[in-house]
């Protein structure tokens, strides 16, 4: 079994050496056999939205971790699925309007603050 808890470090950490925003962590492992948690991530331009996921799926690499599947890689979302953490990178009115967070507000709000470089 991986370590899905060093997967949600790193893709946090990349999202936010891109600047994305607004993340958050979503454990539900206890609400879906699907995944154990969800990363889920704002973005602000289709630029940015590629450069997330792409850093993301390197830094990953870097580890030794590989993707099982990935969506979106032509749409304003993209998922990135590590079979234990499913990422979504989006825009904000996307994520708005699928409300994810709200789909497992049941699930555990993981702090990720430690991961986050603070801006001065």
């Amino acid at each position: 079994m991986e370590n899905y808890k060093d997967i949600v470090e790193i893709a946090v950490k990349a999202i936010d050496s891109k600047r994305g925003f607004d993340i958050d962590v979503i454990k539900v492992t206890d609400l879906t056999v699907l995944t154990d948690y969800f990363v889920i991530a704002s973005v602000s331009s289709n630029t940015q939205l590629k450069a997330i996921a792409d850093e993301v799926e390197y830094k990953l690499s870097e580890a030794g971790y590989e993707p099982h599947h990935i969506e979106g890689k032509a749409s304003d979302w993209i998922c990135l699925d590590y079979i234990g953490v499913v990422i979504h990178i989006l825009f904000k009115e996307q994520r708005g309007f699928y409300q994810i967070e709200r789909l497992w507000n049941d699930g555990e709000s993981v702090d990720i603050s430690e991961f986050i470089v603070k801006e001065n």
